[in-house]
């Protein structure tokens, strides 16, 4: 497995990092713990993502991020700062946020060849093509599938697997895909917190919704079930090309925002769990990091990385 991390994944923000509640260095923190492991394979993006690529399938949200500084803190969930100016923001979060993307798509292009990957970063769930929110600016997935879709690496009727284990519901995969019938959504969310309403939770395919306060053995006997069922689809269906594995930490008990009760040891078994049914499958993978927003998120997500990385 091939390890994407760049120091630009991190978002310092300085002072103002008390308003959110993301860890916005934790990057810093994995790589620092899994880089001396051996044989680990860490790589860098090339570069982060243009503009003008972004443009060509979120470009709605570009205009809008460059005509309002109020549209970035809105989706960034952040109060309204003054006197900080759009170039600042740019350069500590957005910027950042587009590496991440660049790491999703050059890891995809990757998993195509059979290399599975993780990337750090990415994941950004809750973007769409026509708006972001949710601290998710760019949709990387889509932007992933459309590139490689004009690249002639695959084609529209190609299938693609989302599989997202982030304590909230992808809600911008479930839009962005509404109409795409060559993706296959599963999604094991907690039903009680953000985003809230139905419309884009009927587009998962293999949804799994469960509760605040779920044990980590429930949630693991939950998602063994949505595994079972997406064995037996593959079986009537046919398999994958790639899959898209969005693993938030935000499922662990320490976290402020998922509501959920797992230990890190628990969370280090689903993405083992998962990413032992994509081998068994013959599904080349790309995990990403998702959302996380307590200190103990980095240690689980160098804690699957030390389980994974010779997969």
């Amino acid at each position: 497995m091939k390890i994407f991390y760049h120091k630009q994944f991190n978002i310092d923000f300085g002072f103002f990092s008390f308003l959110h509640p993301f860890d916005g260095v934790k990057f810093r923190r994995v790589f620092n713990d899994i880089k001396g492991l051996p044989g680990v394979d860490i790589v860098s993006p090339a570069q982060a993502m243009p503009l003008d690529t972004l443009k060509k399938y979120a470009d709605r949200i570009i205009s809008r991020l460059y005509e309002s500084k109020q549209y970035i803190l809105r989706a960034l969930e952040i109060p309204q700062i003054p006197l900080v100016p759009f170039s600042f923001l740019d350069r500590k979060i957005l910027l950042p946020m587009r590496w991440g993307v660049a790491a999703t798509l050059e890891a995809a292009r990757l998993a195509l060849t059979g290399v599975n990957c993780w990337n750090m970063a990415g994941g950004y769930h809750h973007a769409s093509r026509a708006s972001c929110e949710g601290f998710c600016i760019y949709n990387d997935i889509n932007l992933a599938v459309q590139e490689l879709r004009e690249e002639g690496k695959i084609d529209a009727t190609t299938r693609i697997l989302i599989i997202d284990v982030d304590a909230h519901h992808g809600n911008g995969n479930a839009n962005t895909f509404r109409e795409d019938k060559a993706i296959t959504i599963v999604d094991q969310f907690n039903d009680d917190i953000y985003p809230r309403g139905n419309f884009s939770k009927q587009r998962v395919d293999i949804p799994l919704p469960v509760h605040s306060n779920i044990d980590g053995e429930t949630y693991l006997q939950v998602l063994r079930g949505g595994l079972q069922i997406l064995r037996e689809k593959v079986a009537q269906d046919g398999t994958f090309a790639l899959a898209f594995v969005v693993a938030g930490t935000d499922v662990l008990i320490m976290d402020q925002l998922g509501r959920m009760n797992l230990s890190i040891e628990e969370c280090i078994e689903r993405d083992v769990l998962i990413a032992d049914t994509l081998k068994e499958l013959a599904i080349p993978f790309v995990f990403m990091g998702g959302g996380g927003y307590s200190k103990d998120s980095a240690l689980a997500i160098a804690g699957s990385i030390r389980r994974l990385y010779r997969y």
